[in-house]
């Protein structure tokens, strides 16, 4: 027998993603590095802030005995401590290192939460487009992924989400500033969200939980101020990581925050730390834990960000293409010009332009580019994609 037939039937859904993928480092391969626009990852290309190396190396320097062994699972309570003064700080709301658990990156918390929360058949509402991975980790737990249409400039549609609630509701799960479309959740909205959780709760007897993902909260523009969930809705968690902000997806460092209002908070964070540690996760690496407890506030030049913003906007906007302008992450998310958003990535490639199709991320009719990348990879890509774009109004 081969291996497991759910994750047999998993890589069958997620083919495209590797077929893509293996498509770029094939074309890489024929025509070289430089001349393959690759924008499917979201992987940041910026230095992380100094005070990142600086704090690395004062930390190796004065690593004391036992500092790579196992802390409490929770994480290091001088650096959940500090996590959480800067959390009460950014949000003005009380809250210590009792609410914080330390995870391996922001998909550490998020599973560590899922699985906290979930029982077996229970649904998880998510608004599309949405990460890709979110099906996989809801279904890790046994629960049941739902999805709930956007606006069409992709805000929340509260009536939509109302519909998707029942008894069977457990989790709504946003992201914002979100991936794939680039889109932030405006208080007004999210205060509309806790409102209609709040009354579905008292119907249905049992709490539902909202759940943000929020590692690219620091990624936003025009001063733009993303929604707080925690003065939306009491029975809320933020899940998060450092991986955007000062640019160390590769060490993988996130945590999660339980708001000090929600009712079962002790019984919370009890499963919390049970389940960082039953997921095989035990605790998040020790020396990161260290480095960024010393730069908590600190992030990358996110200007940089928005210089390659308009770079490759206008390049789309001038080349045709319709898209809302990104107002936070390093995603833009246009309109195909024919249905088929696989089809027309597949032509993209002709012109060595590697994107991801809309509905990977349940958004068909679309796809995602990741201009986290070296800017003369956007402005030397553009005369391709307006090429594609001629040929398929022609």
């Amino acid at each position: 027998m081969g291996i497991a037939k759910k994750i047999e039937n998993a890589l069958s859904r997620s083919s495209w993603i590797r077929k893509m993928f293996e498509e770029g480092a094939r074309l890489k391969a024929i025509h070289g590095d430089e001349n393959v626009f690759d924008f499917t990852l979201g992987n940041p290309n910026l230095p992380p802030p100094p005070q990142f190396k600086a704090a690395l190396l004062e930390t190796v320097q004065n690593l004391g005995p036992c500092s790579h062994g196992y802390m409490p699972n929770p994480g290091y309570p001088f650096t959940r401590k500090a996590i959480a003064d800067q959390v009460a700080a950014e949000r003005g709301v009380e809250i210590d290192a009792g609410h914080i658990v330390i995870t391996v990156g922001a998909a550490g918390a998020l599973n560590v939460a899922l699985k906290t929360l979930l029982n077996p058949g229970e649904e998880v509402i998510v608004p599309t487009p949405y990460f890709v991975e979110y099906g996989f980790y809801v279904d890790n737990h046994g629960g049941v992924l739902k999805t709930a249409p956007t606006r069409s400039d992709f805000t929340l549609d509260i009536d939509a989400i109302e519909k998707m609630l029942s008894e069977k509701t457990r989790v709504v799960l946003i992201n914002f500033p979100n991936n794939p479309t680039g889109q932030v959740y405006s208080q007004e909205s999210v205060d509309a969200l806790g409102r209609l959780l709040k009354e579905k709760s008292e119907r249905f007897g049992s709490p539902i939980y909202l759940v943000s993902d929020e590692p690219y909260r620091k990624l936003v523009y025009d001063g733009i101020v993303p929604a707080d969930i925690f003065k939306s809705y009491d029975e809320s968690i933020i899940v998060t990581s450092y991986s955007k902000d000062i640019s160390i997806p590769g060490e993988r460092l996130g945590y999660g925050a339980l708001n000090p209002r929600a009712g079962e908070k002790k019984q919370l964070m009890d499963g919390m730390i049970f389940a960082n540690r039953t997921l095989g996760f035990v605790n998040a690496p020790a020396l990161m834990q260290r480095v960024v407890c010393a730069i908590q506030g600190e992030s990358a030049d996110m200007s940089a960000y928005a210089r390659k913003r308009d770079l490759i906007c206008g390049g789309l906007a001038d080349a045709g293409y319709e898209f809302m302008m990104p107002r936070g992450t390093f995603y833009v998310f246009p309109k195909t010009p024919i249905p088929d958003d696989v089809a027309f990535v597949n032509a993209l490639q002709e012109e060595l332009i590697l994107a991801v199709p809309g509905s990977g991320f349940g958004g068909p009719g679309h796809f995602r580019i990741a201009f986290c990348v070296d800017d003369d990879t956007i402005v030397n890509a553009i005369p391709g994609f307006k090429k594609v774009m001629d040929k398929m109004k022609g």
